[in-house]
């Protein structure tokens, strides 16, 4: 009974933060529903300060109370199952954690469920990958404030640590952790795929070639878009097929996959009611790319005018550029709106600052607008907008027209750009003091009787439109 940590679940992530917390100093028991996985992860990281457990039993056994396990199974089922497993055998203010991509609102049930047993449960969000794992990752931890209390010296030893400190901080109460956790994904989506639109229009409207590019992205990755996701796309550019010789990149089936993170982004944008179009941009591109042989068989049947730019090559690169910043631009403030409002609705407490804190080393959005986002929302914690910040106002407007001429041009030439287009719509939406939704609100009160408001006098009111009315 002298192991400080039960990590349960040896797949790359769980085996990489078995070697974190071990490094740090502390004395980690793992299990695998599979003994073999076990003993071979035990031979190849060499044993202390790790031990293994073989059966359920066995792991709590191995925990000085009050035990801290960490859950790094599938979101999902597996997590029931493992607690099912789990909790007949704990103690009252024993703490488990899910490190896993689960849902907000399953982890408020898990929360819940355990409570009635006097467990602690936390969802712990974490970015970085196998590599941030491995040396420091950024961690989203949420629900009861006691139970972080308890992991705490533990999650801050193993986060990254960026210029600010540790990048490991209380998100809120509730499922905050894994809510800020999948808001992460859905910018991460974004920026993604505004990468890959202005990778596309380098390669469809100046034919250049994924080394060139890389060349494009290692430029702009010394200026305002220095970011993790901007450095490993050079590098991924770069890449050769060693079969080949071929840039690897365009040897890969352009069909992209997810595993839902995003998705529940968007989803739950719509359900609290907020504008997030270039998360949700992002998610129907991925989905849409992934009908590749419908895509074939209507490209054949819907030619489109394939024009070259008419600016000069490095006057439409800046035009991308400015694109790009926008569409991150665009991303963070329609994220951090969301995470405004979920906070207000589900009664988290997160304060938005911190996690742009967090956000700033070791996970997979990490650039270097965050310093400058997060001095904002520290200058004006209460607001959701960081459109009425006058700074950020200002680098939207510097943007903006190089943004608009790279859209036009690949309006005429067929360069489908989601992720941009939507992020300058979100602009011109939110910049129009009167949009054309009066006119909405006429029709569903003339064929349905849904009522209207005047700008003219208070009230609600409904008005008999027409005999022909449907």
């Amino acid at each position: 009974m002298n192991a400080d940590l039960g990590l349960i679940g040896l797949a790359a992530m769980g085996q990489n933060l078995a070697l974190n917390f071990a490094q740090k100093g502390f004395r980690v028991c793992v299990y695998n529903r599979t003994p073999e996985q076990t003993r071979a992860f035990l031979e190849q990281a060499g044993g202390e300060p790790l031990c293994a457990a073989y059966t359920p039993e066995d792991l709590v056994r191995c925990l000085h109370p009050p035990r801290r396990l960490l859950l790094m199974v599938r979101a999902g089922a597996a997590v029931d199952e493992v607690l099912e497993q789990m909790v007949p055998l704990l103690a009252p203010g024993d703490v488990v954690m899910d490190g896993g991509n689960s849902h907000y609102a399953e982890t408020e049930r898990r929360i819940q469920a355990l409570a009635a047993h006097g467990l602690f449960f936390l969802g712990v969000g974490i970015s970085g990958g196998t590599a941030g794992a491995r040396w420091g990752p950024s961690l989203m931890p949420g629900g009861p404030l006691e139970a972080y209390a308890a992991v705490e010296d533990m999650l801050l030893r193993i986060a990254a640590i960026g210029d600010a400190g540790p990048c490991c901080a209380y998100m809120g109460r509730g499922g905050a952790g894994h809510f800020v956790k999948m808001t992460h994904n859905g910018i991460e989506y974004a920026i993604m795929q505004g990468i890959a639109e202005a990778y596309d229009g380098m390669r469809a409207g100046l034919g250049i070639p994924p080394d060139a590019a890389a060349e494009v992205f290692e430029r702009w990755n010394q200026g305002s878009l220095q970011a993790y996701l901007t450095e490993l796309t050079a590098r991924v550019l770069r890449h050769r097929d060693r079969e080949t010789g071929e840039p690897l990149v365009e040897r890969i089936l352009d069909a992209a996959e997810q595993k839902g993170t995003g998705r529940w982004a968007a989803q739950s944008a719509l359900e609290l009611g907020i504008p997030a179009p270039t998360l949700t941009a992002a998610v129907i591109a991925r989905t849409l790319s992934f009908y590749k042989a419908d895509r074939e068989r209507i490209a054949a049947l819907l030619p489109w005018p394939e024009r070259a730019p008419a600016a000069p090559p490095e006057e439409f690169l800046a035009d991308l550029e400015d694109g790009l910043n926008l569409v991150v631009l665009a991303a963070f403030s329609q994220a951090l709106w969301l995470l405004s409002e979920a906070s207000r609705q589900y009664g988290y407490g997160t304060d938005r600052a911190e996690v742009l804190r967090v956000w700033r080393a070791g996970c997979i959005i990490r650039a270097r607008w965050i310093p400058f986002l997060e001095e904002i929302l520290r200058e004006d914690p209460e607001d959701p907008h960081l459109l009425f910040h006058p700074r950020f106002l200002a680098q939207v407007r510097e943007r903006l027209p190089g943004a608009v001429r790279a859209l036009q041009w690949a309006l005429e030439a067929g360069v489908p750009m989601p992720a941009l287009s939507t992020a300058l719509d979100y602009l011109q939406g939110m910049r129009r003091a009167r949009l054309p939704a009066n006119l909405i609100q006429a029709q569903r009160d003339a064929f349905g009787a849904h009522t209207y408001r005047r700008i003219d006098r208070p009230g609600v009111f409904h008005t008999e439109w027409s005999a022909q009315g449907g």
